[in-house]
């Protein structure tokens, strides 16, 4: 029966055990169990394997080096959805503490399968959102490289972190400005929609794509952002023509 089968009350009792396998197994050093939650076809049981792992990691600082090591022996299995738990597990880790799971995202961007691709752009966005300066200082690293498709994960990701702070993202998307990928411009653009529509940021974002020098992009993004307050209109500021109408009045 999956995770979403069963009752709330069911559900608490899931996670709870959960937890306290996994925590009685960083005592033994026997994973059987840890094991078969990282690689549970029901995604909501890897997520609470992953979640637990973050608490348990945050709760107990003598089992940390423990549970660097249970990922380390995890992470080059087979099975790409023990790689993508790893991963997940790791961006729990790194929203307080990056430096001792950054490895995990050196591998992890070259994954061969999607997967775990995708959760390093999930765990980028998580962690940059609460610990910026460290992720965004590895996403840069990777801004410029030769494969499309680490461009484009790392501008998907550092998405989250320009949603209420886009000032400290904008620099580096105007990096990726002249970028000849269409994946590449694509994502761009959708970023740049969506660091815009909160309180404050169409202000910022306006501001900083006046000195933009590609002008068909700009202008790509800009229709972006009048779309995306009309997609996302239940959380936006602005409505969509308050913001047609601000960039009319304030791009020149």
């Amino acid at each position: 029966m999956g995770f979403y089968n069963l009752n709330k009350e069911e559900r608490v009792q899931v996670v709870a055990g959960i937890h306290q396998n996994i925590l009685t197994e960083l005592g033994t050093g026997i994973f059987k169990q840890t094991t078969r939650y990282f690689a549970d076809e029901d995604t909501y049981i890897r997520k609470s394997a992953y979640l637990a792992i973050g608490k348990i990691y945050q709760a107990n600082a003598d089992l940390r080096p423990k549970i660097i090591n249970l990922l380390e022996r995890l992470f080059p299995d087979e099975d790409f959805k023990i790689r993508q738990t790893v991963i997940n597990a790791a961006g729990e880790i790194g929203k307080a503490d990056f430096d001792c799971v950054r490895h995990f995202f050196d591998r992890g961007l070259f994954d061969e399968h999607h997967s775990p691709r995708n959760a390093v752009i999930g765990s980028i966005k998580k962690m940059g959102e609460v610990n910026p300066v460290p992720v965004l200082q590895w996403a840069r690293l990777y801004l410029h490289h030769e494969d499309k498709e680490i461009r484009r994960e790392i501008c998907h990701g550092i998405e989250l972190r320009g949603r209420k702070y886009p000032q400290d993202i904008l620099p580096m998307l105007q990096e990726l400005q002249h970028d000849k990928t269409a994946r590449v411009r694509n994502t761009l653009v959708h970023v740049i929609g969506q660091i815009a529509y909160k309180k404050g940021c169409i202000e910022t974002v306006i501001a900083n794509l006046k000195l933009w020098e590609n002008r068909q992009l700009v202008e790509d993004a800009l229709e972006e952002i009048i779309n995306v307050h009309d997609r996302y209109k239940d959380f936006a500021v602005l409505t969509q023509d308050e913001a047609r109408q601000y960039i009319a009045d304030n791009f020149a």
